[in-house]
């Protein structure tokens, strides 16, 4: 059974708004969860995420893995490392890139 630290979308069509939460991660995303550790709202000027860090900090000592989107919005707030993410592509002429057809 994993655990994963995942956002579950609410709101109406077109605003959504999201709990960050903890949940099993076979269960649909808006299926039952452990716990709401937080809020994400991206649809303010000022983009609101909100997180219990004493919370997020005890499940992942315990296991718990983020989703990618989770992990980054954690890594903007300071509560895990940043990835820096570099293309493969990064410094390569336009014209000299591959072709995959």
């Amino acid at each position: 059974m994993a655990i994963k630290i995942r956002l579950k979308r609410f709101g109406r069509k077109k605003q959504p708004v999201y709990r960050v939460v903890i949940a099993n991660s076979s269960e649909a995303r808006n299926g039952q969860s452990i716990e709401v550790v937080g809020t994400y709202d991206p649809t303010k000027v000022e983009v609101q995420f909100e997180v219990k860090r004493e919370r997020i900090d005890y499940w992942l000592s315990v296991g718990a893995k983020p989703t990618e989107t989770v992990y980054r919005l954690l890594s903007k707030v300071g509560v895990v490392p940043k990835i820096e993410r570099k293309s493969s592509l990064a410094g390569v002429a336009r014209k000299d890139r591959k072709k995959d057809d």
